[in-house]
């Protein structure tokens, strides 16, 4: 039998690694993942970490899975994408020293050493906080002299991921964007940025275009792999960016990531920012497009561990069918989920129904809430993004695991009054963007996505009164101390 030809895309989320196999027009051929393994920090109140060992040899166990399930291929190409925001520290002789992800706040009590946090928001395109690479870098330098003293520089996780298959250090653009140190506009590192963080414009690694081939994979990488060593590495991105690559949108238009957290993005051509500082702006994996971002926060792990409360044998197709069966909505939800108009984060939620306990409310009740209070954080995000940039188009194009709720796709059209498009590629985005990035790289046929569903906004008066419901939810919630 014939070799296919196919691609190895590796994806590093907050929660999970992924590791498919996948052909050139985004077919998945085979998929495995596990939990990505954090550990507390004890040195900061606020912070986690993982092995990068660890992580890689559990790439190497999935890719090696992956691949025995799918015997009759031949991988031309790898590439990664991971959380934005998450970092390795290089140590100088090249090892890896530490796992920074995107939810360490090993900086937060360092923010205060940026005086003038307005212009590090013109030129980063994102306000400043420890949710970011270069405060990760500024905490580990205060408190972790052990690591310190061995560092030389740093990479995204995805560019990490490429380093280890292909022995070279580059960092990505859309990466780079997540780390305030880089102009978003200038597209380049910056000294001035450096400078506000005291931290050596030497440390940072050569900048490269995503959709280029970094180099063939090392020897050793295509031995632990089983397969051959002439195939390539691709430089990948970040996963909303590759996420959003998928649904091949053009320029104005918006695209709801529905993962673990929930970026709503419009694709420009300019470089803009918000004069009250709420959104951010990025490079996207192209050579001139920009993203302008509104995040909805932690959204899709709070239906995941609420699944696993309610439903923790049932598939996602059980709860579906629950809740549309359901006629009695008993109780409204306010879980965390961020909105770009607040300035402080929501620290306690929770659910709110009547009193005594009524016979109707049920599992299905709290999952309802749940979707709807992500779909109500949404709607906030997205008028947000529409006080910045105007946005008349007449749908909105969604997708990753988030949006595989038929019910939460149409609560969205319902709020925005938009028609909501998926892709048939939806579940998978990132994965799929990561195949395309290589079809770029090697020159490759483009391949476009079919349009798989368009749902359109039904009740809108009916759905207007129940997110006035949420709202009052969320402001009781603001209110708890």
């Amino acid at each position: 039998m014939a070799q296919k030809d196919a691609y190895i895309v590796i994806d590093i989320g907050t929660g999970n690694v992924r590791v498919a196999v996948v052909t050139a027009s985004g077919e998945i051929l085979s998929i495995e993942r596990e939990n990505v393994h954090y550990e507390k920090d004890e040195q900061y109140p606020e912070s986690i970490y993982f092995d990068p060992d660890e992580l890689w040899d559990q790439i190497i166990r999935l890719a090696t899975t992956a691949l025995s399930r799918t015997p009759d291929v031949r991988i031309k190409a790898l590439t990664a994408t991971s959380q934005r925001e998450g970092i390795v520290l290089i140590g100088k002789n090249g090892e890896s020293l530490i796992g920074e992800p995107n939810i360490d706040h090993r900086g937060r009590e360092w923010e205060d050493i940026i005086k003038d946090k307005s212009r590090v928001y013109q030129l980063t395109g994102r306000f400043p906080t420890s949710l970011f690479s270069a405060l990760k870098l500024v905490g580990t330098r205060e408190a972790r002299k052990d690591i310190w003293d061995k560092f030389s520089t740093f990479l995204s996780i995805s560019d990490w991921v490429q380093y280890k298959l292909s022995g070279i250090a580059r960092y990505e653009h859309s990466q780079a964007s997540e780390t305030l140190l880089y102009d978003v506009a200038a597209k380049n590192w910056s000294d001035e940025l450096c400078g506000v963080f005291n931290l050596s414009p030497s440390i940072l690694p050569q900048l490269q275009a995503s959709g280029t081939i970094l180099g063939k994979i090392t020897a050793e990488s295509a031995d632990r792999f089983g397969i051959a060593d002439d195939a390539v590495v691709v430089v990948g991105g970040a996963d909303t960016q590759l996420a959003i690559r998928s649904t091949n949108p053009t320029t104005d238009d918006i695209v709801i990531v529905s993962g673990t957290t929930t970026p709503i993005i419009k694709l420009i051509d300019t470089y803009i920012t918000d004069s009250k500082e709420r959104t951010w702006t990025s490079r996207h994996t192209d050579e001139n497009s920009f993203i302008l971002e509104a995040n909805a926060g932690v959204t899709g792990l709070n239906y995941q561990r609420l699944k696993e409360i309610f439903y923790p044998n049932e598939s996602y197709e059980v709860i579906e069918k629950e809740l549309s069966e359901m006629t009695h909505f008993q109780c409204v939800a306010s879980l965390g989920s961020l909105l770009a108009d607040e300035k402080a984060p929501l620290t306690k939620g929770g659910f709110i129904f009547n009193t005594p306990v009524s016979h109707q409310l049920t599992r299905g009740s709290f999952v309802w809430a749940t979707l709807w209070d992500i779909a109500c954080s949404i709607k906030e995000n997205y008028h947000s993004l529409c006080d910045v940039t105007n946005h008349s188009y007449d749908y909105i194009w969604a997708c990753g695991g988030g949006v595989q709720s038929r019910i939460l796709r149409q609560f969205i059209a319902n709020l925005l009054n938009k028609k909501i498009k998926i892709r048939d590629n939806f579940r998978q985005s990132s994965v799929v963007g990561g195949a395309y990035i290589c079809n770029a790289a090697l020159g490759e046929k483009e391949h476009f996505p079919e349009t798989l569903e368009v749902v359109e906004p039904e009740n809108r008066d009916y759905y207007t009164s129940l997110y006035k419901e949420w709202k009052h939810a969320r402001s009781t919630f603001k209110k708890v101390v």
